[in-house]
């Protein structure tokens, strides 16, 4: 396992977008956050691009203590999230494929996890920012489910609205699910957390 992991959570600075479906990855890092026993401030090695906590995640099997960890949000928007992301990097000297990118996927319905290293970014600006950064597409992800917009809602405002009622009630459910999937990731590998959170669909 690797030493030092950088969790990065995309979303939207500032109290209008905190709840947006947009920023379900920097909500999911709140809870991650609270595992740890670590609160974020803003971060000198990010230039001032990013509140960040450290602590260590999760039991490795055996016992020990998980990874450290370095937990951040970008404070940047979503779009030029990727400034942050490299140097937090740099800074701590994480490889990119020791980078956890937790976000907010489209393409998977609201509720159900996907788990994956490298590949494309699906029309997601901030992931595409952040292989612009690093220079690679080989870092992990997170993709949190949140859904299609319905009939002829533009998928640009229907990220940026609040979750409905409904989703709501479901929604500590899903961020528990997905921190577990992060924390697993870090202490087992992403096979083993493939294998209990990546829904089959």
């Amino acid at each position: 396992m690797a030493d030092r992991w950088l969790v990065v959570g995309l979303g939207n600075p500032g109290t209008r977008y905190a709840g947006n479906r947009h920023n379900v990855g920097q909500m999911v890092l709140d809870e991650l956050a609270r595992r740890v026993g670590t609160t974020f401030a803003a971060h000198k090695g990010s230039h001032g691009l990013a509140l960040a906590g450290e602590g260590r995640l999760g039991t490795l099997p055996g016992g020990a203590p998980g990874p450290r960890v370095v937990l951040a949000k970008p404070t940047s928007y979503m779009n030029t999230s990727g400034g942050a992301v490299s140097a937090l990097a740099k800074y701590y000297d994480v490889a990119p494929e020791n980078v956890v990118m937790v976000h907010d996927e489209l393409d998977i319905p609201f509720g159900d996890l996907k788990l994956k290293i490298g590949g494309g970014e699906g029309g997601h600006n901030g992931l595409r920012d952040t292989t612009k950064a690093l220079g690679t597409k080989d870092y992990l992800r997170v993709r949190v489910g949140v859904g299609r917009p319905p009939g002829r809602t533009d998928p640009a405002d229907y990220v940026l609205k609040d979750f409905s009622a409904a989703e709501k009630k479901e929604l500590p459910f899903l961020l528990d699910d997905a921190a577990d999937a992060v924390e697993m990731i870090l202490t087992e590998g992403l096979l083993a957390a493939q294998g209990k959170f990546h829904t089959k669909s």
